[in-house]
């Protein structure tokens, strides 16, 4: 895991009290990382990792327009932000290929819709695609962790499969 803040080593240090290798990166104020950055950390974590995560610095702006060399970008929104997220800030949603909705279980008590935040994402990019979970609860982390781990086995291949095609015969 790549963690990137303005400062602090807080969600990498809670990351790495759960087992999981992670870095911090600080940017001292800047809005989002560089994919210098993330070249930078990458050799402080083990050689065979089936999944990175980078997560940029928290806010829908500034990092949509910064490719990281990743495979897939990801939008996380709590339903606690509001069901307007994806129409303030549409060059997130463009860019993603998955979408995660946070905080179902507080749907009862907010203003904010969950359906309406699903579809409110899926006016701005119609081929997202979409989880909504609770990480409190549980609920929806199933669906989201085996289409991970789908994602996962297709990268493998992938690679496998060039990597068969470029070997000498």
């Amino acid at each position: 895991m790549v963690e990137g803040d303005l400062a602090t080593s807080l969600d990498a240090d809670r990351i790495a009290r759960h087992g999981v290798p992670a870095v911090q990166i600080n940017t001292d104020g800047g809005c989002h990382l560089e994919a210098r950055q993330v070249a930078e950390v990458i050799g402080a974590l083990p050689d065979a990792l089936d999944l990175l995560v980078v997560e940029n610095v928290g806010n829908l702006v500034c990092p949509t327009s910064f490719d990281l060399g990743e495979d897939l970008k990801v939008v996380i929104v709590s339903l606690t932000e509001g069901d307007d997220k994806p129409l303030k800030y549409p060059g997130a949603f463009t860019t993603a290929g998955a979408f995660v909705i946070n905080k179902i279980d507080l749907a009862p008590y907010l203003p904010a819709s969950v359906a309406t935040l699903r579809a409110n994402a899926l006016t701005i990019n119609p081929n997202l695609v979409v989880f909504e979970l609770s990480c409190t609860s549980g609920a929806g982390l199933d669906g989201w962790l085996g289409w991970l781990r789908a994602r996962i086995a297709d990268k493998r291949r992938a690679t496998e499969a060039g990597n068969a095609a470029s070997a000498p015969s």
